[in-house]
């Protein structure tokens, strides 16, 4: 399953550097009492939490040459989400470990020891001996650092924490990020540095350090920005939605049916990331988008896209695009899910794929005529079987009344977009019954 990529990546980057660290570190081999344990744990812990920020931060840039690894920046977006989690978890213990171990001396719950003798320090370096000089200034920064870190961290999780905010505080991790790594950097062992695990985390740490300066100058996504205008807006009141037509200026690249941009209608409240629902036409240079109001930003755009409004379009983003070379597909659009499957339709009308065979499920919970006559008539043009489902006539749709709909369903690939929880249903359900582990493809449209 292509959404799972992520997944694996996690996974592997961090038995990787647990491997590397291991192999770094032989004291992790030795009989240990706690705070000889207490060393080693926090030298491990700063390591993960580091490695998994700085990766964070490379994709908080948005670069272009992982998309096609990670396919898409949906899959990029989550990876960075999981990776601040495992950061703000790995931080928390390596805290403890620090701070939290001088409670329990307090506390008599461990007993330190005498300390044994100081031996003869070792011939050190120039750059050696400086780094042992900013140890006590590196723990003050930390130790700061991940209050504020810890703050931001749980806000982004917090959905009610509202978008334009969290997009601004956000940004102030890029500073703190700079903080930590000196906090890293002089804190770890300085024999790591000669060994491979040192020789993964300095290109990390450096990669980590000129994204967060490009974050703080502003510069994420602007070799992709266009500018554009509203030209034609249509409202669809029962379904809460807003059909927007946009004219963009030269420079857009154009895009795949299912790809996304982000849209910036109010530079106050920033852009926001929504799929495109037309194919792209250089003669024509229209875009389409098709917005719903789940939120106070969406909510507002039939007020604020007005015809001759001038907006931002940044993109296109995205592999959620068809091109898994099978002639057999089912989609399905959950909702506002429909949107990048209007696209594909208008692009399989004007160009269509000789020997494809397709049923597109549409689920909706109201039924709105304007809206499903468009849909019928993008479906017939582009020859694919339209099936609406509406939740309060019909039930609510799951695989089995999919497959009861589409005869051969085991050669086909399935392609999903809506909620979260459908999704993850329907790919528990299909797999449960043999599909095959590549053929769902899913967009996680879930950017924070």
């Amino acid at each position: 399953m292509r959404t799972l990529a992520f997944q694996r990546h996690f996974t592997v980057g961090l038995l990787l550097l647990t491997g590397l660290w291991l192999w770094a570190e032989p004291r992790w081999l030795q009989p240990q009492t706690y705070f000889g344990f207490r060393a080693v744990a926090m030298q491990y812990s700063g390591v993960i939490a580091i490695a998994a920020m700085s990766v964070a931060m490379i994709l908080a840039t948005r670069p272009r040459w992982l998309e096609t690894p990670l396919v898409g920046l949906d899959k990029m977006y989550r990876l960075h989400k999981w990776l601040g989690i495992t950061a703000l978890g790995v931080s928390v213990v390596h805290w403890w470990l620090g701070q939290g171990s001088k409670w329990m001396v307090q506390w008599g719950w461990v007993t330190r020891g005498a300390r044994p003798p100081r031996a003869a320090a070792p011939d050190q370096g120039v750059l050696q001996a400086w780094l042992g000089s900013q140890r006590h200034l590196a723990e003050t920064v930390g130790e700061w650092a991940f209050y504020a870190v810890a703050v931001l961290l749980v806000l982004a999780l917090v959905k009610r924490f509202p978008y334009k905010l969290f997009a601004k505080t956000h940004t102030w991790m890029a500073a703190l990020y700079l903080a930590l790594v000196f906090h890293s950097v002089v804190l770890t062992q300085f024999s790591y540095w000669a060994q491979p695990l040192g020789w993964l985390m300095l290109p990390l740490l450096l990669g980590g350090v000129a994204s967060a300066v490009w974050v703080l100058a502003g510069r994420v996504g602007r070799s992709r920005q266009v500018r554009a205008t509203v030209v034609a807006r249509q409202e669809y009141p029962a379904l809460k939605t807003l059909e927007t037509e946009l004219l963009v200026d030269a420079g857009w690249p154009g895009h795949q049916a299912g790809q996304f941009a982000f849209l910036t209608v109010d530079p106050k409240e920033g852009p926001h990331p929504f799929t495109m629902a037309s194919a792209w036409d250089p003669a024509t240079r229209r875009l389409r988008f098709v917005t719903k109001a789940l939120g106070d930003h969406t909510g507002q755009l039939p007020a604020l896209l007005r015809e001759g409004q001038r907006v931002t379009v940044e993109g296109p983003y995205g592999r959620f695009d068809f091109g898994d070379g099978r002639s057999r597909q089912i989609w399905v659009g959950a909702g506002i899910g429909i949107t990048p499957f209007i696209a594909r339709l208008k692009q399989l009308a004007r160009r269509p794929v000789p020997g494809t065979e397709i049923d597109l499920f549409h689920a909706t919970t109201v039924l709105d005529a304007a809206a499903i006559e468009k849909l019928q008539q993008d479906a017939r043009a582009a020859g694919v079987r339209l099936h609406v489902w509406v939740d309060g006539r019909d039930g609510l749709l799951d695989g089995e009344r999919i497959r009861a709909q589409v005869p051969g369903w085991q050669q086909a690939s399935v392609w999903f977009c809506g909620p979260a929880g459908f999704g993850r249903s329907l790919v528990q359900d299909f797999m449960a019954r043999g599909l095959p582990s590549g053929a769902f493809h899913q967009e996680l449209f879930e950017m924070r």
